[in-house]
């Protein structure tokens, strides 16, 4: 495997690698904007069995998700800013060392669920791996990276975390309901992901990284996130009211007003001035989307388990 930093902390010891910047860099608070489709797929089961589920939450958010995160900083050597850090430390080899501590912790929790999961976890890991390391570097294939991502952070989440939570892992759990969360929560990432992208096309570009949102350009970014929600808002439809009532789907938009708003207000303001593409904007609607996301699904998690009607 190709490394590409030295490290400049010497951590000799397990607790050692775990230095202050090393900390910053695994962004585990950055795991609150993946928790949407966790608690979307939480909400679409019948029952759930709470250990296994509690487990995988600890597995991917405090444990998976920064691990992911470590690797990537570490392999990318960013300068600039990064999803959740306007100025992230450098990354060191301590970076590299922890990444495979938290997914090695992850996995190990993962056999208090079973196999099933830890293959799962293993397949998701290899992905994020396949996506920064330099031997294949998927984040250099735009459309080829921006699949992977929206794929296995939506369809492939939601799946692992419905598995998990009615503990079947069978085939039989594809099912036409299934499949149309996995289509919405595809394209609710295919649609948002590009924008944490939109204010690193310069120094993503200099690596060689052409991102499906450098290759959109600005101004195509935000009409390509624009067409992905309205597909995904359509398959909301179809699916609320045919497997729920239309009550679901109105949830499912007022929630997403704010969110529409701000990206209205931030793609109109862009058109004018190509420089508030800018971290700061990705930042708020990272945050606003996420944290109304995180919303909707709950009172619909409220609803669909026993919390009365709308």
């Amino acid at each position: 495997m190709a490394h590409t930093a030295t490290d400049s902390h010497g951590g000799s010891s397990l607790l050692g690698i775990f230095d202050r910047d090393t900390i910053i860099l695994l962004r585990i608070p950055f795991s609150f904007f993946l928790l949407p489709i966790y608690v979307f797929a939480l909400s679409q089961t019948g029952g759930i069995d709470w250990y296994p589920t509690i487990i995988l939450f600890i597995v991917l958010h405090l444990f998976i998700y920064p691990g992911s995160n470590a690797y990537n900083s570490y392999m990318d050597q960013d300068e600039g800013s990064i999803g959740g850090l306007k100025n992230p430390p450098k990354a060191t080899r301590n970076l590299f060392y922890a990444s495979m501590v938290m997914d090695g912790i992850g996995l190990a929790l993962s056999l208090l669920v079973g196999w099933r999961l830890v293959i799962l976890i293993a397949v998701y890991i290899a992905m994020s791996k396949a996506y920064s390391w330099h031997g294949i570097r998927l984040k250099k294939h735009g459309i080829t990276a921006w699949l992977v991502v929206v794929i296995f952070q939506g369809a492939y989440t939601f799946m692992m975390v419905n598995m998990t939570a009615v503990n079947d892992f069978s085939m039989g759990w594809f099912t036409t309901p299934h499949l149309l969360c996995m289509a919405i929560a595809t394209l609710l990432i295919g649609g948002f992901y590009p924008l944490t992208q939109i204010y690193q096309h310069e120094e993503d570009s200099s690596r060689g990284d052409m991102t499906i949102s450098y290759r959109l350009g600005i101004i195509g970014t935000f009409v390509f996130t624009a067409t992905f929600f309205l597909s995904g808002n359509a398959i909301g439809w179809y699916y609320f009211t045919n497997y729920y009532t239309s009550d679901h789907f109105l949830i499912f938009n007022i929630c997403l007003l704010p969110v529409t708003g701000y990206f209205l207000y931030w793609f109109i303001i862009t058109l004018k001035d190509k420089s508030k593409a800018d971290f700061a904007h990705s930042a708020r609607m990272t945050l606003l989307s996420s944290s109304f996301m995180i919303a909707c699904f709950s009172v619909l998690f409220y609803l669909n388990h026993g919390g009365g009607s709308f």
